[in-house]
């Protein structure tokens, strides 16, 4: 399928020969048709390795028969009610994800459920301005985050080139260098309420955290008396070889916004606070119509389940310490970074990124350009030893060709 295939005859739609969808993403270059476990095929029948997930999402591969169990049993039963009425899948969720954070935390919480990462950060945010009050709203953040779309998510990523379409952006954020814990301080006055912090910068270029870093911003927000919310929707459910990004820091977040990976594909995201904090919302401070709806979180439970079987966050550290070693010896790459299986392979000067890309995936391997001189890697965990095997190969062919 070309790039334009969407503008041509080959993309028709009840006879409409035009693309149906807004150009927020681009035209795309493949048409997958179908998955499994690390494998997909498009259009034409021809098979990839899934070395992206989706962005982090698919953890335990495509169409997972947990996951399709799941979904089957409980599109059979009940799918939504509205949170006027409880519902046993969202209260089991609530229960095993609370349990999971008590397990890592130390800690007993509260979750509310959504459909995005961006409306579990958007529901952070909004505890945060709760939990300041008037006057004491502000929101730091770190240059080079993703925090998501909406007006408010978009204002706390620390890109501003995303935020210039959209000025004038809602006020209340800061932004200050990452791993940089001076440049945090000084920008905490009497207005800061919380910091939102990734423990790995995905879409910055897949940048961790110094664990020294989060411990002296969690000492500034105790001194400070300041919310201290770990966005894990990329880093979360085992992805960098712990449950969650911050356990690497020995850290205890007070907020943690989760997605991605724990609906493995189905739109799902969580944000969990501490009791003590997620008492400050009241009923009506917030909310969502498809909050903890029966489908999605029957979803959650069986990945949950899943991962906890396969012990996801000690395949992710095994299958990442292979992964990133060989990696590390293919040509034209001098430099690995990221943690557990959401790698970054920076590539020698003069070597485009986004060209290697578009050339592995031509060869049959899905990637992503995270920066313009960096390919970032998340396989599913479950990808097997053999299929990393091959994905190198596919990169150390594509590599001698730029380093040539």
């Amino acid at each position: 399928m070309t790039a334009h295939a969407f503008d041509t005859p080959a993309f028709e739609l009840h006879g409409q020969q035009h693309c149906p969808f807004m150009p927020v993403f681009g035209p795309p270059q493949v048409m997958f048709e179908r998955g499994s476990g690390t494998e997909l095929w498009d259009a034409d029948g021809k098979r990839y390795l899934d070395f992206l997930s989706g962005l982090a999402v698919t953890s335990l591969g495509h169409s997972h028969p947990a996951v399709t169990e799941a979904l089957l049993q409980q599109a059979d039963t009940l799918l939504h009610v509205s949170n006027l009425f409880a519902n046993p899948a969202a209260a089991h969720a609530a229960l095993e994800l609370n349990g999971l954070l008590a397990e890592v935390t130390g800690m007993h919480g509260q979750v509310f459920f959504c459909n995005s990462g961006a409306e579990a950060n958007e529901a952070a945010l909004k505890l945060a301005r709760k939990f300041g009050g008037r006057g004491r709203h502000v929101v730091v953040s770190a240059y080079g985050s993703f925090h998501g779309r909406t007006l408010a998510t978009l204002a706390a990523t620390g890109q501003p080139a995303k935020h210039e379409p959209f000025q004038p952006m809602p006020d209340g954020f800061r932004h200050v260098e990452f791993n940089d814990i001076a440049a945090l301080e000084a920008s905490l006055d009497p207005s800061v309420a919380a910091v939102l912090l990734e423990p790995v910068q995905g879409e910055g270029g897949v940048l961790p955290a110094h664990p020294q870093y989060l411990r002296d911003v969690r000492a500034l927000c105790d001194e400070r008396g300041l919310l201290l919310m770990i966005d894990e929707i990329q880093t979360g459910f085992g992805r960098t070889g712990a449950w969650f990004g911050f356990q690497h820091s020995g850290v205890v977040p007070d907020v943690v916004t989760m997605a991605k990976a724990m609906g493995n594909g189905f739109p799902v995201g969580a944000c969990w606070a501490k009791r003590e904090i997620a008492g400050v919302f009241q009923p009506g401070d917030h909310g969502s119509t498809y909050s903890g709806t029966a489908i999605a979180t029957a979803v959650v439970s069986a990945v949950l389940r899943e991962m906890r079987r396969i012990d996801a966050p000690s395949l992710a550290a095994a299958r990442g310490a292979d992964l990133s070693a060989k990696v590390a010896a293919l040509p034209g790459v001098v430099g690995v970074r990221g943690a557990g299986l959401l790698l970054a392979l920076e590539l020698a000067p003069g070597i485009d990124a986004k060209a290697v890309y578009t050339r592995l995936l031509a060869d049959g391997l899905v990637t992503n350009a995270v920066t313009n001189t960096a390919l970032r890697l998340a396989p599913p965990l479950t990808v097997t030893g053999a299929e990393i095997d091959e994905a190198v190969e596919i990169m150390r062919t594509a590599l001698q060709e730029f380093t040539a």
